[in-house]
């Protein structure tokens, strides 16, 4: 075989390997996931690219969760959006919005010919995702829920029993003043994410509107309602336990976890997603339980709300890049991939079977701080009032929340006027959110 023939041949097949890589569609996955999650991220991608050679997802992390969703949607206007965008739970709203940025995730994978049924994903979760007709607009992903996180190390040092950890507010005020005098000197207890705790998880659980309309689930023209006089005796209390750091503040978002992980906080109440870093960092024996509750208000416990993300598709690409991401969504769904996310990272599985799966392996006796969000979830069925929340500016109105808890804590204002205040102030917020979806 001559030189020649030899080159030929080379560049021939250099050329056809080119044209099938020219051939595989790309999916861009613009994402907020960040340490060990970020690592599954980048897992479930490689995962899919290798099981088939149609596809390729490219996973790109985008900042937080708030950074992630206006990346995407300024991506949309100029024309370069993601296929798939992760947004979290409160964005749902904007993103409904959003016309013909967003592609329903179930009309897709129709179109697609993909085997998909609502019913076969938890209803908690679905719930959020869907329209009152009951159509899914996002696909779920990581789904979670508030828990509350306690250093079993700790109840003992304090004469406390770690296999019986408080599960009322009252309880968990009187436990946090025996750890502080126990060797906690700086927090008896905290919360992550001071108004989703506080405010929106507080208000499902003892099924309190957190405004009118069902939260907004039902529409337009929804008034916040969350000055009442239960949450104004929650802040007052906190701001009165804050004087000696029987509770102590850790911020507007989840930056203060490493709190608990430390061992600086002994009870801290914040997402079940945080177990993958309680799991690599605490140097104690941990557990969780389910929030606590009020125990004077009727019906309480009633059930928490989701937190966490879903990925919506975004509109005006290809059938076939369409395919392509309904394609990945079925292989996100599978029952034993579903089970093992849930067993790793802490986040809730989103199908019934994959749920069934782990609960029959009897993974739970071992864990069973993975099965507590989940209890709390389905604790019982859903009201308008704990199915979740559906408000426009979600992330403005959440900070803006925020700096009025912060003012009621610092003393510049007492709870019932900061809780009044972020009431006026969010009414303000949602009228103009109306306003610009409807020109």
């Amino acid at each position: 075989m001559s030189k020649a023939f030899k080159l030929a041949v080379a560049a021939i097949a250099i050329a056809a390997s080119a044209t099938a890589a020219r051939a595989q569609t790309e999916i861009q996955w613009w994402h907020a996931m960040t340490g060990p999650n970020n690592d599954v991220i980048n897992k479930l991608a490689e995962d899919f690219n290798t099981s088939q050679k149609d596809y390729k997802v490219v996973p790109a992390f985008k900042g937080s969760y708030a950074d992630t969703m206006n990346a995407g949607i300024a991506a949309f206007r100029a024309g370069g959006a993601p296929h798939i965008l992760q947004v979290f739970e409160v964005g749902t709203a904007t993103m409904m919005s959003a016309g013909g940025a967003i592609k329903p995730v179930q009309a897709m994978m129709k179109e697609a010919g993909e085997a998909f049924d609502a019913a076969n994903y938890l209803p908690a979760i679905t719930g959020y995702y869907s329209t009152t007709k009951g159509e899914m607009l996002s696909f779920p992903f990581n789904s979670s829920s508030a828990v509350m996180w306690y250093n079993k190390d700790g109840f003992k040092k304090a004469g406390l029993n770690p296999d019986a950890p408080p599960k009322t507010w009252p309880e968990v005020f009187e436990a946090a003043k025996k750890l502080k005098a126990a060797g906690f000197p700086n927090c008896g207890f905290s919360t992550a994410w001071v108004t989703w705790l506080n405010v929106e998880q507080l208000s499902a659980w003892h099924n309190l509107p957190l405004s009118t309309k069902a939260n907004g689930m039902d529409g337009f023209e929804t008034e916040l309602k969350f000055n009442d006089a239960l949450h104004v005796k929650h802040l007052e209390t906190l701001v009165e336990l804050q004087k000696d750091k029987t509770y102590d503040y850790s911020g507007r978002t989840n930056t203060g976890e490493g709190r608990f992980s430390s061992g600086e906080c002994p009870i801290f109440m914040t997402s079940s997603a945080f177990f993958a870093a309680v799991r690599a960092n605490a140097k104690f024996d941990f557990g969780n339980a389910p929030m606590p509750y009020y125990p004077d208000v009727a019906g309480a416990p009633q059930n928490s709300i989701i937190g966490g993300a879903s990925l919506w598709v975004m509109g005006g690409k290809k059938a076939e890049e369409y395919k392509g991401v309904a394609k990945f969504f079925t292989f996100l769904s599978d029952t034993d991939r579903q089970a093992g996310l849930h067993t790793k990272s802490g986040y809730l599985p989103i199908t019934k079977a994959a749920y069934a799966q782990v609960k029959a392996s009897g993974f739970y006796k071992d864990a069973p701080y993975l099965e507590t969000p989940l209890q709390e979830l389905t604790n019982k069925e859903p009201t308008e009032n704990s199915r979740g929340l559906r408000l426009g500016n979600m992330v403005q109105l959440r900070d803006m929340w925020a700096e009025e808890f912060e003012s009621a804590l610092s003393g510049k204002k007492t709870a019932k006027q900061a809780l009044d205040d972020a009431v006026t102030r969010g009414n303000v917020v949602l009228r103009q959110f109306e306003k610009s979806v409807s020109r």
